[in-house]
């Protein structure tokens, strides 16, 4: 889902940056030393998990696993996409400088939001809330990115809204995915790491 170079307009890109700045802002503020490690392992497994692309006609599908990084790191999700962002655009092009802003912030604003939404369920001590809860934050984390990408091309012009829709409907396979990989991922944590789902700061 990352949008690249000379498509976006100038208003959008701006109102992407902006985003981006005072959701970096806000996550940094809330990171202290010891949160460094949870926050680079899952700047690594987004950076990871995102490189693999499978083209479908002018766009392509991949994992994101933004909503796994919401629900452990909320906030400080805005960082640690950002820096996993920067890293594909400069090594593989993937994405762009100028876009950086509005890739983050659709990625980063939907992990914040489903963290904001699904914490509790995640947080319960029932394991079947946990499941859904991690289900939900990965499959409603992909769908919200979509629609802001897709509004994102949208508002740059007309010309744009056969693609939008095209990259919500490739990747309702992936939201299907990351919410069953997510939720899995949130019982295993539960079970040997429950101190990582420890809401810090928030």
């Amino acid at each position: 889902m990352h949008i690249a170079e000379g498509v976006l307009s100038a208003p959008v890109l701006i109102g992407g940056a902006t985003i981006t700045v005072a959701g970096t802002a806000i996550g940094l503020k809330k990171i202290e030393y010891q949160d460094m490690p949870k926050i680079a392992v899952l700047s690594s497994t987004f950076f990871v998990a995102s490189l693999i692309h499978i083209p479908v006609g002018p766009t392509s599908a991949h994992l994101i696993l933004n909503g796994l990084c919401g629900i452990i790191l909320g906030w400080a999700s805005f960082p640690a996409l950002l820096l996993g962002l920067f890293l594909q655009a400069i090594l593989f092009q993937f994405g762009g400088l100028t876009t950086l802003g509005v890739n983050t912030a659709t990625m980063a604003t939907s992990a914040v939001f489903c963290f904001l939404l699904f914490k509790g369920l995640v947080k319960s001590p029932n394991k079947l809330l946990n499941f859904v809860g991690g289900f939900l934050s990965g499959f409603a984390s992909v769908f919200i990115a979509g629609l802001l990408v897709a509004l994102s091309l949208f508002l740059s012009g007309e010309v744009f809204i056969p693609v939008a829709k095209m990259i919500v409907i490739v990747h309702i396979p992936v939201m299907i995915i990351e919410g069953i990989l997510t939720g899995f991922v949130i019982l295993f944590l539960q079970r040997v790491k429950p101190e990582l789902l420890e809401f810090f700061h928030q």
